[in-house]
């Protein structure tokens, strides 16, 4: 791509890159590790024609959601009442939750866009941006309790 100076690298994130929540510490690390790796690669590679695209899936309807560690839900778990309580919570949001198509066309609308400056982020689907925008206006104490509280 830089012999060629042109190119995309798309990375797929999630919501859960912008904030932690129970029983998601592997995934959303992951996806947190993933935003700054996006971040610093934009600037490291803009002089070369290269761009990076972050696409941010909000709650997409697949089974993802069942891959959870079977020693959290044994009833021996020091974690498995909050993952019951998580495994409920998903399942009410599963059911405004975005169908699969719509991370696909994010992606391509991404790797087809014309603009003089395309963007980094794309956003995509429904039902975290109310977490996110209680985020950027609550100290990480009240932030928290919203997440706590959301699961009772």
């Amino acid at each position: 791509m830089r012999k060629r100076g042109d190119g995309i690298i798309v990375n797929i994130s999630s919501g859960a890159g912008k904030f932690g929540y129970p029983n998601g510490s592997a995934y959303v690390s992951s996806k947190f590790a993933l935003e700054g790796l996006s971040e610093s690669m934009a600037y490291e590679i803009e002089p070369y024609g290269l761009r990076v695209v972050l696409v941010e899936p909000r709650f997409v309807r697949t089974n993802f959601s069942n891959l959870v560690a079977k020693r959290s839900q044994s009833p021996n778990s020091l974690y498995s009442k909050m993952t019951e309580k998580m495994a409920a919570s998903v399942e009410k949001m599963k059911i405004n939750s975005s169908p699969p198509e719509l991370v696909a066309d994010a992606v391509l609308k991404a790797v087809t866009s014309k603009e003089p400056k395309p963007n980094l982020r794309y956003l995509v689907g429904k039902y975290v941006e109310h977490w996110m925008e209680q985020k950027k206006n609550m100290s990480d104490k009240e932030f928290l309790n919203v997440i706590k509280q959301s699961l009772q």
